[in-house]
């Protein structure tokens, strides 16, 4: 992938913001609400939302609650075809009924998902939950959102609310990615109630063993509520510790 050079943004375009994010709800209803919390602090601030495309969990109430108030053009999920057929029905997930749905398309959708035709073209028609990208592979998904996010206005960022193997994978890879000088964008990790503690004393006990340098230390912010993100994109500062490496060859 070619670098990705945040701060390039059209000063006239929206400020996107990449969320990373379970497509469970969690044991604690405190997640759910963050996931509205951070969806009506980036509508008060005219944002738009790229994410994971999924339609359960932290991930579908962001998108959801989002597009109730900017409008489905607010909202960009990109999913791998093959997650498509992996998502619960909310109706069902606390029953004794475990079945998979397939969202609501048409066996035209879904035989176009299956035959790999036009993998980056949207097929699902804008809907509660905004618009949606079928891609083929989870490395597309991927550098799909740093495009989107690389593209916005002042402001765009990467932020993380609570998820498990999937949203630590992705958020990390982005702190990677800024540390190696791929791309110069924030990202924020939203830690309510101690979700991502563990993670941050891990960073701090990379720093005093020497894995970690001290000068990359701030590359992940961390907010302790979601309406203090917007101002945590808005304020974020490079790490002076970040590799200058040229990836434009």
């Amino acid at each position: 992938m070619a670098a990705v050079q945040g701060g390039s943004a059209s000063e006239d375009k929206s400020p996107v913001v990449c969320v990373f994010c379970g497509s469970s709800p969690g044991k604690d209803p405190v997640h759910l609400e963050s996931a509205q919390i951070l969806a009506k602090s980036l509508h008060g601030a005219g944002y738009k939302l790229v994410y994971g495309g999924g339609t359960m969990g932290i991930m579908g109430e962001v998108a959801k609650t989002l597009v109730s108030l900017s409008g489905p053009s607010s909202v960009r999920g990109i999913i791998p075809r093959a997650l498509i057929r992996t998502e619960v029905d909310s109706s069902i997930r606390h029953g004794t009924n475990s079945s998979k749905v397939e969202r609501t398309m048409s066996p035209e959708e879904l035989q176009r998902i299956d035959s790999n035709e036009d993998p980056d073209s949207k097929i699902v028609p804008a809907n509660e939950f905004g618009a949606t990208t079928i891609v083929p592979d989870m490395h597309t998904r991927k550098r799909m959102m740093a495009q989107c996010v690389e593209a916005g206005g002042p402001g765009s960022g990467f932020v993380a609310l609570a998820g498990g193997y999937g949203t630590l994978e992705e958020v990390m890879e982005m702190v990677t990615w800024n540390q190696l000088g791929i791309h110069m964008i924030p990202i924020v990790l939203v830690n309510v109630n101690g979700y991502w503690t563990g993670l941050l004393d891990w960073v701090k006990n990379s720093i005093r063993e020497g894995f970690v340098g001290e000068g990359a230390a701030n590359i992940l912010v961390e907010v302790k509520s979601a309406d203090e993100v917007v101002e945590a994109l808005r304020q974020y500062k490079l790490a002076p510790g970040r590799f200058k490496l040229d990836w434009s060859k």
